[in-house]
């Protein structure tokens, strides 16, 4: 295994789980299948698209931002918890990110390609920020205030509210199998058919979203599942897709058991494509996204004892199965700023290591 100091430290970092995820060789789909990033990867993938030149100089501006500039991996920080978690909740453990500046202060010092908050938080501090670090205006969110809770994802804005504060992109999340996905699917291909006739790039949180999928296992987690919603995402333009870090398989499978009937699947989802190992569970969705001619961003999940270790581990895995990067919040936001830049650096040094490649 590579003996730098960089992945020295990645290893240290990855632990007991360093042999299987730096060693993995063996995935179901060969890379050589794939659009894999890497600094030409503008020129080579998105050039070819319908985009306009306005989508792709904000493209440029986001793939040309932070410590990653010019390798065609992204480090996203994402911090729109303050209402989809509510702000109480998300702010508790670090209440100085109750002040959106701090957001995007944490974003720019800790060498990421872009923000993502909402139309509230980036527009407190637009003036001061939009022409220091790309902005990704997120334009929907579920809200925790109704009475019992929901889970719907509404607008809190304009596509043109975005452009008007010089956002690079806009994004949205689609809470996919939920019983209000298809409003979602056309409001949201609308407004990203509005950004881009703007010259604005488009991130999609590609969510499942139905009690139906929780069973022996949470299947809003399963491979093909997620991998079907990254599908139904890049069909509506998506520029880059963000998905949940796969950590099962059978979503199709068990939805189909008894009398059930659900969806269209072939079994060699399970044989053919895919396996058990994370990096290729996380390959299939890469698959999913045109074989990886839109990028698919992994997010860092929820803050813990562990964060850094898990942290790493998503980046390893992300990158390895050919993805574009990792877009990472509450491990980040929910501790100190130094800290904050400190693990938002550690996820940007796997996607600078030349050690860790795509397998």
């Amino acid at each position: 295994m590579a003996t730098t100091a960089t992945t020295g430290k990645i290893e240290t970092y990855l632990g007991a789980k360093a042999d299987s995820l730096l060693g993995f060789k063996s995935p179901k789909i060969a890379k050589e299948r794939l659009h894999l990033p890497g600094p030409d990867f503008l020129d080579r993938v998105y050039a070819a698209t319908d985009r306009n030149l306005r989508v792709l100089t904000n493209l440029q501006r986001m793939f040309g931002h932070g410590r990653l500039s010019g390798t065609g991996y992204l480090s996203i920080l994402p911090v729109d918890q303050g209402i989809e978690h509510s702000g109480g909740a998300s702010f508790a453990k670090n209440p100085d990110y109750f002040d959106g500046g701090n957001i995007v202060k944490l974003a720019v010092e800790g060498g990421c390609n872009a923000v993502a908050s909402t139309f509230g938080v980036l527009g407190s501090v637009a003036r001061k920020y939009a022409h220091k670090i790309p902005f990704i205006v997120k334009i929907n969110h579920n809200e925790l205030l109704t009475y019992p809770n929901r889970f719907d994802q509404v607008l809190f804005g304009t596509v043109q509210q975005a452009y008007d504060m010089g956002a690079a992109a806009v994004g949205a999340t689609i809470y996919f199998g939920s019983d209000q996905s298809t409003r979602q699917i056309v409001e949201i291909s609308q407004a990203f058919a509005h950004a881009h006739e703007l010259g604005m790039a488009t991130v999609l949180w590609c969510y499942l979203r139905n009690n139906a999928f929780k069973k022996d296992k949470d299947y809003h987690l399963s491979a093909d599942l997620t991998g079907q919603a990254n599908h139904l995402g890049v069909t509506i333009e998506a520029d880059i897709i963000k998905q949940k870090l796969p950590e099962n398989n059978g979503g199709y499978q068990a939805l189909n058991m008894g009398d059930s009937s659900y969806g269209k699947f072939d079994k060699r989802i399970y044989t053919d494509l895919c396996s058990d190992h994370p990096i290729d569970l996380t390959r299939y969705q890469v698959a999913n996204c045109y074989m990886g001619r839109v990028g698919l961003i992994n997010s860092g999940g929820a803050s813990g004892a562990n964060d850094f270790e898990e942290a790493v581990a998503t980046a390893v895995i992300n990158k390895r199965a050919g993805g574009t990067g990792l877009i990472s919040g509450r491990k980040a936001f929910q501790r100190p700023m130094k800290e904050g830049v400190q693990l938002l650096n550690v996820i940007q040094d796997v996607y600078l290591s030349p050690e860790v490649t795509v397998a």
